[in-house]
């Protein structure tokens, strides 16, 4: 448990470190917004014409209202706490990349969900915008990345026993049998 805890402290640490970089905000923050964006986009025209995007920003045309997309707002730092979490865990590194890429989608997932209920309820009233945004779904998103983690744990497969035979009741016990 204490190299567990050592060891995700110090990824958080570096990754949330790493993030706020400028040269990292422009490299791949910053895209990585606008293509959620596009895809927000993308799904709202699925029901709703007039609706465009500019890099990480959404608009509808025939009322001028707008969001940006934030820091914050893009779901990369819980993408850092599950990343930290799962890879921090003593797990095969074939699990973990499963399990990353499987919560990255759920995690988006669950963002553009949460990018598009703000864009109409911004639009509908300021009071829930402002409510919705700042205090449930920040929570929603990071209770996303906790529920797939725990999830994650609970599908790994067993390791095997320190004993090494992977039987007898795990205490060091050595059995003895008679005759």
């Amino acid at each position: 448990m204490l190299r567990f805890s050592i060891v995700f402290v110090v990824l958080l640490l570096g990754l949330f470190t790493l993030e706020v970089l400028q040269p990292v905000q422009d490299a791949v923050i910053l895209p990585f917004t606008s293509v959620i964006a596009s895809v927000s986009v993308f799904l709202i025209e699925l029901f709703d014409d007039g609706v465009i995007s500019a890099g990480k920003v959404i608009r509808d045309l025939e009322t001028g209202f707008a969001i940006s997309i934030e820091p914050g707002c893009n779901g990369v730092e819980a993408l850092i706490i599950l990343f930290a979490a799962i890879f921090a865990f003593p797990a095969p590194l074939k699990h973990k990349l499963i399990g990353f890429a499987i919560g990255f989608c759920a995690i988006q997932g669950l963002n553009l969900v949460r990018i598009i209920s703000l864009f109409y309820l911004g639009q509908w009233n300021m009071t829930w915008f402002n409510w919705f945004h700042l205090y449930l779904w920040q929570a929603l998103i990071i209770l996303d990345a906790l529920v797939v983690w725990l999830i994650w744990l609970r599908l790994l497969p067993p390791r095997p026993r320190a004993n090494g035979d992977g039987g007898g009741d795990g205490d060091g016990d050595l059995a003895t049998a008679s005759p």
